[in-house]
């Protein structure tokens, strides 16, 4: 093989690796469910790809979006960097938006007073725990502020979420999760064939 034809293929690899980055950095990103706190919707194991450009892209060294298509809405499932802990990603469903009153009565959460109808939500324990308690189960009002939103797990009782540590800034949102691509059963070892393509709401 040639001088020339092995630059030729360097080039090539490096044009590959430079677009498969840029593609990572802002269109798509594969994340992996590590925990339980979206069941039923989301299962320890399921592979997701997050959509990264609809909330905006961030340029290197740059906190400001740009390319806005939408922000967040009520309902969609985000992935975003973890408030106490930036390098750790998590992924909640949005259940208020800026200028929302969120409050929790008795398990039952309600947006600017309304009850939510929240067919995706999972309880395991029966027992309600006083406001004095902790915030789980009786939480505000508290009106979320501008360029926040109040996310929660599925896995309602189960979740470590905003009713315990505050709002998600919306620059720390990195995308919306949309597809799962691949689910793996750890317990049984073996892939859960029936998840894959599913996607996600």
């Amino acid at each position: 093989m040639t001088a020339k034809k092995i630059l030729e293929y360097i080039k090539s690899i490096g044009i590959a690796i430079l677009i498969a980055l840029f593609i990572r950095a802002y269109v798509v990103q594969a994340f992996k469910i590590p925990s339980g706190s979206m069941i039923p919707t989301l299962l320890i194991g399921d592979h997701l790809l997050v959509n990264k450009f609809i909330y905006g892209v961030n340029p290197p060294f740059s906190d400001k979006k740009f390319l806005i298509l939408e922000t967040p809405k009520r309902g969609d499932i985000v992935v975003f960097r973890y408030p106490e802990d930036p390098g750790r990603d998590f992924i909640k469903r949005v259940i208020a938006i800026e200028g929302d009153i969120i409050e929790i009565r008795n398990k039952k959460v309600f947006v600017n007073g309304v009850a939510l109808e929240e067919p995706y939500v999972k309880y395991t324990d029966s027992y309600i725990h006083p406001r004095e308690l902790d915030p789980r189960d009786n939480f505000g009002p508290v009106k979320v502020p501008p360029n926040k939103i109040f996310v929660m797990g599925d896995n309602r009782d189960q979740s470590y979420d905003s009713r315990f540590w505050g709002f998600v800034d919306l620059k720390d949102v990195i995308g919306k999760a949309f597809i799962i691509y691949w689910s793996w059963d750890s317990e049984n070892q073996k892939p859960r064939l029936e998840r894959i393509g599913k996607l996600i709401k």
